[in-house]
């Protein structure tokens, strides 16, 4: 690890409208993955901390729920963590999906940040969709409706621009030791990364099939004599018939699922994991304090 006297390190809230890219460019900057990514927007639920390091600086990146208009108790909770990050950072770094532009999501995101003290930087992904003239249109607007520090445009997909804004952060972190191991890339347990990867499948899997109402749920975590892990997750959805879509026909589903997830774990928990899974229908698993400790968020009313 580096030298205490010569180190940075500092929070980066990472926001943004749902599917704008956050998890996809927070994966990018850690140089391998820790948040789940699928093409649905509002996946990411909870706060989960990407560790990047650049040179002397370790940059400790809050992945946050997409920010908009809440609906639900779930809603609720997941825009007040994002916000609650972001009273916790250094520096916020306001992700826009350039290929959507200005919609009214990200007028309103805009119109919160607004009073905000911590300084901001914006970052236009998704760019190689757009044509640069409509780029630069869109940076001058955004612009003139909130004062940014710096502008970047990258992909986060194809890592374009990238390396120029990790840097960019590098720099910006304030002097300090760094918080984490040099080899640790996220705060995540193992029981939480469990849960994150099954409920990745899912959404993989099923795509339109199953709505969002499901969650994961990690009911034992063992640790086994030979090394193994030992996984039991409950898959909680609101509906019989949405139990239906999450088995398939004579289980074919929850095992395809099952298996994917195990495949993933085994390589991210670097040790052989036996996954077991099994489908409970509950209606009001939205209104249970239990499960939203378990999945880190606060509960809100």
């Amino acid at each position: 690890m580096s030298q205490p006297d010569k180190q940075r390190c500092g929070f980066v809230a990472v926001v943004g409208a749902p599917n704008a890219g956050k998890s996809t460019l927070v994966n990018a900057l850690v140089g391998q993955k820790v948040a789940i990514v699928t093409p649905k927007a509002q996946t990411t639920r909870t706060r989960l901390m990407g560790i990047a390091i650049h040179g002397e600086s370790q940059i400790l990146l809050i992945d946050t729920p997409g920010i908009f208009e809440p609906k639900r108790r779930l809603d609720r909770a997941m825009v007040a963590a994002a916000w609650s990050s972001a009273q916790q950072a250094d520096l916020i770094a306001l992700v826009v999906d350039a290929e959507r532009g200005l919609y009214r999501g990200v007028v309103t995101l805009i119109d919160r940040l607004r009073d905000r003290r911590e300084p901001k930087t914006l970052v236009l992904n998704k760019v190689d969709l757009v044509r640069k003239e409509a780029l630069l249109t869109l940076a001058t607007e955004l612009g003139t409706r909130l004062e940014f520090e710096s502008v970047f445009m990258i992909s986060a997909s194809t890592g374009d621009g990238v390396p120029d804004l990790k840097a960019a952060l590098a720099a910006r972190m304030p002097e300090g030791p760094w918080h984490f191991p040099e080899d640790q890339v996220s705060d995540a347990t193992d029981r939480m990364l469990a849960a994150e990867v099954t409920r990745e499948q899912l959404y993989h899997q099923l795509h339109a099939e199953l709505p969002y109402e499901s969650a994961i749920e990690t009911e034992k975590f063992e640790e086994r004599p030979d090394g193994s892990a030992a996984i039991h997750q409950q898959i909680l959805v609101a509906r019989a018939s949405q139990k239906a879509i999450v088995l398939g026909k004579g289980g074919t589903r929850i095992r395809a699922i099952g298996e994917a997830a195990r495949k993933e774990l085994g390589v991210l928990l670097g040790r052989k994991v036996h996954l077991f899974l099994h489908v409970k229908v509950n209606p009001k698993w939205e209104e249970d304090r239990g499960l939203y400790r378990e999945i880190g968020l606060d509960w809100v009313e």
